[in-house]
């Protein structure tokens, strides 16, 4: 509980930043625009992320006759977590990644790669498995979709200001236009959000593999199976959008240090440490 609420915290700070920032640039006027932008967005993320997740993955639909095991494995999962079987995609991409989608658990997917299939054992998918189905339990993937959009809007407006202010815009009449306070919104803005949505994600994160872990019953195969999925994404990053490798059990993209201390994903190194916790609860 105490997860979630500090997700929602972070939310409410991520849409309250979003209308400060349409505050600091255009005075109430903008302040409102933000506001109405970020309900659409949120009308939007809920009903289309997932479908446009899988799209942008290369995710295709994969049946009982083509991947039974895996089927059966997932069926298991649903039912120790208590949700519906979510529907299975396959993504053909050699390195082991996997993530889940869709607005709530009647509507959710799983996408796991050839990758997962080829280079984990049983066990080690197994507990892949219970972490995305974890993710689908949690609702995770549509604060997730918010939080992502919301963050990007940010960087899009500042930028465009940034953009306004060097054409000579004018000042707003309504109110806002303060160019010392709007210089100071476009470094800083982008910078917050960023962090707030890396707060959001890695906070789920860590409730995902808790939840998993339960869902499972055996920690210490998600713990197995995190090591190897790093190990080899370092070695075969796939080539995805960026917009989209925050939904991944696994930053997916090749990344140096710089891009570790920002990314959206929790260390390694603290996720396993946590799960082998859990297993000697």
């Amino acid at each position: 509980m105490t997860n979630m609420f500090k997700t929602f915290i972070f939310l409410a700070a991520l849409t309250a930043l979003f209308m400060v920032v349409g505050q600091v640039l255009a005075g109430k006027t903008g302040m409102y625009v933000a506001l109405i932008i970020a309900i659409i967005m949120n009308f939007v993320a809920y009903w289309f992320s997932g479908s446009i997740a899988l799209k942008m993955s290369g995710a295709v639909p994969i049946n009982e006759l083509e991947a039974p095991g895996l089927h059966q494995t997932i069926s298991y999962l649903a039912r120790n977590a208590g949700i519906p079987k979510p529907k299975v995609y396959f993504i053909p991409d050699e390195s082991p990644n996997a993530f889940a989608t869709g607005r709530n658990p009647q509507n959710a997917a799983v996408a796991v790669t050839r990758g997962l299939m080829n280079l984990l054992d049983r066990e080690e998918v197994e507990g892949v498995l219970a972490h995305e189905l974890a993710h689908i339990k949690n609702r995770d993937i549509l604060i997730s979709s918010i939080a992502a959009m919301i963050a990007g809007a940010i960087s899009s407006i500042t930028t465009m200001a940034q953009w306004a202010m060097l054409f000579g815009a004018s000042d707003d009449e309504d109110g806002g236009g303060n160019n010392f306070a709007a210089i100071i919104m476009i470094i800083v803005a982008p910078i917050a959000a960023m962090l707030i949505q890396m707060a959001i994600s890695r906070s789920r994160e860590y409730l995902a593999d808790q939840t998993g872990a339960q869902i499972s019953g055996r920690p210490q195969n998600l713990a197995s199976a995190l090591k190897k999925i790093d190990m080899w994404a370092h070695q075969l990053p796939m080539n995805v959008n960026p917009a989209t490798a925050q939904m991944y059990i696994i930053n997916p993209l090749k990344s140096g240090f710089i891009q570790n201390l920002f990314s959206t994903h929790p260390p390694i190194e603290e996720r396993v440490r946590r799960l082998m916790e859990l297993r000697r609860v």
